[in-house]
C-alpha cells in the first residue's frame, strides 16, 4: 500500500517516526509530503529531522491508498493551507490515521461530523463542537478512521492502522488493473 504522510515543522517526533518505521517494516511505501519537496523538517523535540519526498503541489489523493497525519504543531500549520485541506478531503473513503493533534486537519476538512474518534485532550473539545463523538481511549477505529491521543498510544495506534491496511480497501495499483 502507498501511504501519504502530511508533515510540517514542529511535528511530534515519536508520533511520526514510530508509525512511519512500522509502516515501512510491514512493506508499505510512505511518501512524506510537505509544502515544498526536499524540505528539511524538524520535530518539536528536536530528536527527528526529515526531508520531504514531495510537495503538496506534486501529488493527488488518488495516487495513495491511505493518509497518515502525525501530531504536534504540524497539523495546525497544515490546516492553514487550503491545498492540504483539499488533499485530505480526497481520503474520505480511504484509511486515515491521525494521532494527537492530527484530527485538527480532519476537522478543518469537515470530515469529523458523526464520527467517533479521539485526540489530544485540548483538541477533544474542538472536535465535539464540530459534531464528532469523542471518547478518551488509546485508540479508536471508526470505519476507515484510526485515531489516538498521544505518544503513549503509539503502539495501539500503529497496530490498528496496520490492521486496517491489511483488512481494508484494495490498493491503488489493484484498482487500476
Amino acid at each position: 500500500m502507498r501511504i501519504a504522510c502530511l508533515l510540517a515543522d514542529g511535528f511530534e517526533d515519536s508520533e511520526f517516526r514510530d508509525p512511519y518505521d512500522s509502516f515501512l517494516f510491514a512493506g508499505h511505501e510512505v511518501l512524506v509530503i510537505g509544502s515544498e519537496a526536499r524540505q528539511e523538517l524538524k520535530g518539536k523535540k528536536g530528536r527527528e529531522r526529515f526531508t520531504t519526498d514531495k510537495s503538496i503541489a506534486e501529488v493527488r489523493p488518488e495516487e495513495f491508498d491511505a493518509l497518515f497525519i502525525p501530531g504536534g504543531h504540524s497539523p495546525d500549520k497544515l490546516r492553514g493551507d487550503p491545498r492540504f485541506v483539499e488533499f485530505t478531503k480526497g481520503f474520505a473513503r480511504k484509511p486515515i490515521f491521525a494521532i494527537c493533534h492530527g484530527p485538527q486537519l480532519l476537522m478543518t476538512a469537515d470530515m469529523v461530523k458523526g464520527k467517533t474518534l479521539t485526540a489530544w485532550k485540548t483538541v477533544q473539545s474542538d472536535l465535539r463542537h464540530t459534531g464528532a463523538h469523542v471518547v478518551d481511549r488509546e485508540v479508536v477505529v471508526d470505519g476507515n478512521l484510526v485515531t489516538s491521543r498521544m505518544p503513549d498510544d503509539i503502539d495501539a495506534f500503529t497496530r490498528e492502522s496496520l490492521k486496517l491496511l491489511v483488512n481494508g480497501r484494495t490498493s491503488v495499483s489493484e484498482q487500476r488493473r
